[in-house]
């Protein structure tokens, strides 16, 4: 089943104590201590909603990965190659249109394995809850289109894990098992939401610097 590219689903994080519950849009009321957003399916006619992500590409992965998408054009490109029919892309916004948040999707193995890629949020409102919201309304996307199981990549080319700067060649398994998170790696924020490490590509990135491999399974059974 596909979602028509209008289709939103609204989402309300209640935060009380630093916790949130995710609600169903049926359950929608006024509550006094909120964040309110909603995450649609944008459009090639969505062109102020395009440039706002491309120019979240740049500033979320800038510090990290710089060269990600080192210019405005090439994170406007991966933003177009989101919106390719056959891929998954959803976007957060506010009530008043701005974008907090993008997250992407490609198929491989026939469908039944999804790529998360990339995920991207505002640098100045991460940790709220729109990571999570969008990881999550992805995985139920993923689901609809009767994936099984969803992969990502997280890279390591800024000295962020213990898997930096060692030889992943010897003992890659005890490595993996004992790894530490030194300057907030993205790979522990994926191990909440149920996502595993199944391996790691040595020098992925240049000596030193790996990419971690991630899954999770999506299908019910």
């Amino acid at each position: 089943m596909w979602i028509p590219a209008n289709a939103s689903i609204v989402v309300r994080l209640i935060f009380r104590d630093m916790s949130f519950r995710l609600l169903h849009r049926d359950a929608l009321q006024p509550i006094t201590e909120h964040f309110k957003m909603k995450i649609i399916s944008p459009t090639l006619d969505d062109g102020n909603l395009l440039q706002q992500a491309a120019q979240l590409l740049m500033d979320a992965f800038h510090e990290h990965w710089p060269d990600a998408w080192s210019t405005f054009d090439e994170a406007l490109k991966e933003i177009h190659e989101m919106l390719e029919a056959e891929r998954i892309c959803r976007a957060a916004l506010d009530d008043d249109g701005n974008l907090l948040g993008i997250i992407g999707g490609i198929p491989t193995y026939d469908g039944n394995v999804w790529e998360l890629h990339p995920l991207a949020v505002q640098p100045n409102i991460q940790g709220q809850g729109i990571g999570r919201a969008l990881v999550e309304d992805f995985e139920e996307q993923v689901r609809m289109r009767g994936g099984l199981t969803i992969t990502l990549g997280s890279d390591d080319e800024d000295n962020m894990t213990s898997l930096s700067e060692v030889n992943l060649f010897e003992n890659t398994w005890e490595k993996i098992q004992n790894i530490r998170n030194v300057k907030n790696h993205p790979f522990t924020f994926y191990q909440k939401l149920g996502y595993v490490i199944t391996g790691v590509v040595p020098h992925a990135n240049g000596i030193g610097k790996p990419d971690i491999l991630m899954a999770k399974r999506i299908a019910d059974s």
